[in-house]
């Protein structure tokens, strides 16, 4: 399949350009939003383009082809959350399928495979995606899909996009990503042999914490052709007005993307200094033990870090409810920053032992990094930070 003239342009003009052309009818710059639930039909039994806006809206189909162009896969698809993206993904399978599952995952994830995917007859095998040697050995005759991240949320562990696509294909299974945190303004992982490449629209791609949405992209035509069956006859579509927010989120993507790398590298670097913190997780750090694989998949780091506090559970909830910029709450990827502690919020739902096996420590807390200025989110983690080791020295603590 020859692509088209628009893919010769650089990322930033395609996510405001492609998908987003000019009106025919008015000249309007941006295009309309179309609420409409029905579409007008030529005739009795002849189909137009579009018919109900579950199966398809031209403002939907806007966005979804804005992702194509920018994942460089042949189509894409937009759902009403990223956990609907992510379902529809575990319903290509049926009952006595296996899946292996990378065990630095998102909470809601973990949740889905193991409380609802296996009431439907799927298992599913936790295994460290960075250990291609326990990825092999986890394989089975039954296992049809291999579902990582790639950045591990919330430890920061990179797999290798090409060696696990390789082995999935080999096994004759599907590879699918969560590149939530990488975003495709640095990263493409169907360029890397993935299969499946899903994000939480609510994050990086819609940016101002103002939408709900999920996207799954794909190069294979057949493929594509089976998710948007499954979304259609399930319904999880995204509406036309959250669908037009992700669109215009996207289009500073590159430009927010960056500055949020910039920022984030020189906060990991300083953490790494504090005498209070531990560790200090951030793929752009030399001491990352995947630093190398990432400088070679990656254009830049991104704008999430976690670092561990030498404190215990309430020292660190202490530190997150003490910040005065960011904000606690769970989400991420917004022009606000956002901190959280994994253990009691977004990794809640993981069962205690497989959060401990993980290494999901009580004392980690995950950052968002927002558009704010370095030197006030590094004054504003200073005082939070000296504040939770306040806490610890009061007799009642």
């Amino acid at each position: 399949m020859s692509k088209p003239p628009s893919q010769s342009w650089q990322f930033r003009t395609r996510a405001i350009h492609v998908g987003n052309e000019v009106d025919p009818q008015t000249g309007a710059v941006v295009p309309p939003v179309h609420l409409a639930s029905t579409f007008q039909q030529p005739g009795a039994g002849k189909w137009g383009q579009f018919d109900y806006s579950r199966s398809g809206n031209p403002t939907r189909s806007g966005l979804q082809a804005t992702l194509a162009s920018l994942e460089n896969g042949c189509g894409a698809l937009a759902f009403s959350s990223g956990m609907a993206a992510i379902h529809c993904v575990t319903m290509l399978l049926r009952s006595g399928d296996h899946i292996v599952a990378g065990s630095d995952i998102y909470g809601g994830a973990y949740r889905l495979l193991h409380k609802i995917c296996d009431h439907a007859g799927i298992t599913v095998s936790l295994v460290d995606l960075t250990d291609l040697a326990a990825v092999a050995a986890s394989l089975r005759a039954e296992t049809k899909l291999i579902w990582g991240e790639t950045i591990g949320n919330p430890l920061f562990s990179i797999p290798d996009l090409s060696a696990l696509a390789k082995m999935a294909h080999q096994a004759g299974c599907l590879l699918a990503v969560d590149n939530t945190f990488g975003t495709p303004a640095l990263i493409q992982p169907l360029d890397f042999g993935a299969d499946i490449v899903m994000h939480s629209a609510t994050k990086y791609l819609g940016g101002h914490s103002d939408c709900l949405g999920g996207t799954l992209a794909v190069a294979d035509e057949e493929l594509l052709n089976r998710l948007y069956f499954i979304q259609n006859a399930t319904g999880a579509v995204l509406d036309p007005f959250s669908c037009f927010l992700v669109a215009r989120g996207i289009k500073t993507l590159q430009v927010r993307i960056a500055e949020q790398c910039r920022t984030a590298r020189r906060l990991a670097q300083w953490l790494q200094t504090h005498r209070a913190v531990a560790r200090v997780l951030y793929p752009g750090l030399p001491e990352h033990p995947q630093h190398a694989l990432a400088t070679t998949q990656f254009r830049d780091f991104g704008g999430m870090l976690c670092f561990e506090l030498r404190g215990d559970f309430a020292q660190t909830a202490r530190l997150c409810e003490s910040t005065r910029l960011f904000h606690l709450a769970v989400s991420l990827g917004a022009v606000e920053s956002l901190i959280e502690q994994p253990a009691s919020m977004s990794h809640a739902s993981y069962d205690v032992a497989d959060r401990i096996k993980a290494g999901i420590q009580d004392s980690l807390i995950r950052l968002s990094v927002g558009l704010e200025a370095f030197e006030d989110l590094q004054a504003d983690l200073a005082q939070a930070i000296e504040a939770s080791q306040r806490y610890a020295t009061r007799p009642d603590a």
